[in-house]
Formats: C-alpha cells, structure tokens, sequence
C-alpha cells in the first residue's frame, strides 16, 4: 500500500458508520444531538487514526485493524444512540444489537493479529482506544437507570491518563496481560446486560461486580508501575521491528 492507500480503510470505516447513522436518522429514530455526537466521534477517532499511521510511515493497514475499524464504526453509531437516549427514547434492541457484535468483535481483531503475525503497537492502542470509548457510551447510558457511580468504568481509563500527565511514571509501558483483556470483556457484558434491561433486579450487582474488578485491574498496573519507577521491578528490552507495520 502507498501512503494514500493506507487511509482507506479508516475513512470507509467512518463512512460506514455514518451511513448507519444516516440510516437511523432517516428512519426517524435520531435526534439532532445523537447524529452530531455520531458524526463527531466518527470525525475525530478517523482524523487521530489517520495522524498515527502518517506519523509512523505505516506501509500496511492489515486485517486485524480493518476489524478494528469495523467495530470504531459500530461505536460511532451506538455513540449516537446514546446520546440520544438524554433527550428521547431510543430502539434498546438496536443499541444491543450494536454493542454485541461490537463486543464480540474484540476478541477477532486480536485473533487476526496473532494468526497473521501482525502484533503492533499502532494496532493494539487503536484496539484499546475503541474498546475505551465504547465502555464510555454504554456506561453512559447505564448510569442513567442505575445512578452516576456506574460512570467510573467509563472514566476509569481516561481519569488514569489524565493522572499520567502530572505523574510520568504511570506513562511506562505495562508488559502484556491477559487479565486486562478479560477485565475488559467483564466491562462490556455486564454494561450491555444491564442495558438490555432482561436483568432488571441483577443489574445493579453486575455492574458492581465488574467495577470492582476493574478497579483492581488498574490497582495492580499502578502498583507494579510505582515499584518499576523505584527500580523493585524488571523489564524486558524488545527488538523494535524493521518495518512499520500499522496493522
């Protein structure tokens, strides 16, 4: 791929979330500030993409980052839904019927990854940075049935790089755990369980359930953090890989 063929993928992926949104908006089901909430994220998440892989001369997008684009999209839409959902009822099955394979398709885009020998840095922060954003919107809907608290698993992720900018140490970079990634899934279900609304009376407990192991997930990055910025902690050199690969 030339340098112009590499920012295909991210712009059709935006296009094609906001044609979902166009889709939602036509039928009657969007409100001005759900598809402007839509489009903006689109907008924004696409520009930041398409910056990264300038910065880092990517020559390829790969496949792994296409389904990663492929699930930007369907937050882009459930971004608007959501933020629709302040101002006037909004279709739960179709916020569901979003967020689900939303979900689902974080656990492809890492398999992909793997089995094409694709692993990169540019890959797995865009990865990290959608799955962020989607907590973020379904937790903001969530909250509002079970009450602002349920927020902290959204801004947990940002509060932490917010934190970062006054501490440098909490920028290093954290070695490679499964836990996290499982943590993160534990987010996902439960927020869109309790939006489905089928588990009423367990909803609130769910939710608690994976905010605390949220919590602790964060806990044990920032504690192994603190000891490697004391030196009580070991870190392993990585070859840096000839090529930038964005994929």
């Amino acid at each position: 791929m030339t340098g112009d063929e590499v920012q295909l993928p991210p712009i059709g992926s935006a296009l094609l979330g906001a044609a979902g949104v166009a889709a939602i908006w036509t039928a009657g089901g969007l409100p001005a500030i759900g598809w402007i909430a839509a489009l903006a994220y689109l907008t924004v998440s696409t520009a930041l993409l398409l910056r990264a892989l300038h910065v880092r001369h990517a020559v390829r997008f790969g496949w792994a980052n296409v389904v990663t684009a492929t699930r930007s999209a369907l937050v882009g839409i459930i971004t608007g839904l959501v933020a629709a959902s302040f101002v006037a009822p909004i279709p739960v099955p179709l916020l569901i019927g979003l967020a689900v394979p939303a979900l689902a398709l974080d656990a492809v885009d890492g398999w992909v990854a793997r089995r094409t020998d694709s692993i990169t840095e540019l890959g797995a922060r865009f990865d990290m940075e959608v799955d962020a954003f989607l907590l973020l919107v379904l937790s903001a809907y969530v909250a509002q049935v079970l009450g602002p608290w349920v927020l902290a698993i959204g801004m947990m992720r940002y509060g932490f790089v917010v934190v970062g900018w006054m501490l440098p140490w909490l920028r290093a970079q954290l070695p490679p755990r499964y836990w996290r990634k499982v943590v993160t899934a534990v987010q996902g279900i439960a927020l869109t369980l309790a939006a489905s609304g089928l588990f009423a009376d367990l909803s609130g407990v769910l939710v608690a359930v994976a905010l605390a192991l949220l919590v602790e997930s964060f806990g044990r990055d920032v504690v192994w953090l603190a000891l490697r910025s004391r030196g009580r902690v070991r870190t392993r050199s990585r070859a840096r890989p000839a090529e930038v690969d964005a994929s």
